[in-house]
């Protein structure tokens, strides 16, 4: 059974200093167990795509009738279609990241996405101005994945005094209690840069969606 999808679940969080952007309109929360099934321990970049999907949806005000945010299933049917996967991904518990989310994005919803490859967490702070100016121009999530680091998080933000990301963290599972819970277990929150991991590279997935 499909669990009810909170909207703008960073809505109340108050950022942590100055020289803020963050995502513009409605972002739709989708995260493990969303749809009845139960995908903890795989299923975070597939969520986070789910997310990027409904906010280009949203954005397209009835230009994108017909379209609708893919299943897990749609998605990995999707990637066996462009040849990026084997027939055996279908029904399996592989994990996707962001190259996968790219591809999936151009397919689902006709926005290209640019990937940005940090090679280590230590570094993000060379691309906060990037992030800035994507939110700012733009105001899509974003998708962040890694290696070490391999908990694929959406970001909504950024703040650049102090350095820190505002994360959508998919790895809630089930229904929603209430805001402040979610902010108390994190799974909402803004992280400053230095509690990414140094030993972990991360790639950074921006829709290069463009408003009509």
């Amino acid at each position: 059974m499909n669990v009810e999808l909170w909207t703008n679940v960073h809505s109340e969080l108050s950022p942590p200093g100055s020289e803020v952007k963050q995502v513009k309109k409605d972002v739709t929360y989708y995260h493990y167990g969303c749809d009845g099934i139960d995908d903890r321990g795989w299923g975070c970049g597939y969520r986070t795509l789910q997310t990027m999907c409904a906010w280009v949806l949203n954005q397209r005000s009835g230009a994108g009738e017909g379209k609708s945010v893919p299943s897990l299933k749609a998605i990995q049917e999707a990637l066996v279609a462009m040849g990026d996967k084997p027939d055996s991904f279908v029904g399996s518990r592989e994990w996707i990241g962001s190259f996968e989310v790219s591809i999936c994005m151009d397919y689902f919803v006709e926005v290209p996405c640019k990937i940005i490859h940090v090679t280590s967490g230590a570094l993000l702070c060379d691309h906060m101005e990037t992030l800035k100016k994507h939110f700012d121009v733009i105001g899509a999530p974003v998708m962040m994945g890694g290696d070490s680091d391999n908990a694929s998080k959406g970001i909504l933000g950024v703040c650049n005094d102090p350095a820190s990301l505002l994360i959508l963290d998919p790895h809630h599972h089930g229904k929603i209690k209430s805001l402040p819970d979610l902010y108390d277990r994190g799974m909402v929150s803004w992280r400053p840069l230095d509690t990414f991991m140094a030993d972990s590279f991360y790639n950074l997935c921006l829709p290069q969606y463009r408003h009509s």
